[in-house]
């Protein structure tokens, strides 16, 4: 096999692995945004119930809304 063609073999091959390690890493936060917004969130309200479906709906984008919008919110008002 001509030298050029290993080399485009390894390319894809990194290539692959690291779109697989980042989707890999943006499931892991989604399940984390998930459990943090059910075990942290006031259950006063339909709060909780929209931010986790929110979450839920929308995969790592609703996990990422929920980690910059609502979580330091939350932290602001009640400390947790």
């Amino acid at each position: 096999m001509p030298l050029v063609h290993v080399a485009r073999l390894e390319l894809t091959l990194i290539f692959h692995l690291l779109v697989i390690a980042l989707l890999l890493g943006a499931s892991v936060f989604w399940v984390l945004m998930i459990i943090e917004c059910a075990t942290k969130e006031p259950t006063s309200g339909n709060d909780k119930l929209i931010w986790i479906l929110i979450v839920i709906f929308t995969h790592w984008v609703g996990a990422l809304i929920y980690y910059y919008v609502r979580r330091p919110q939350r932290i602001a008002e009640l400390g947790v």
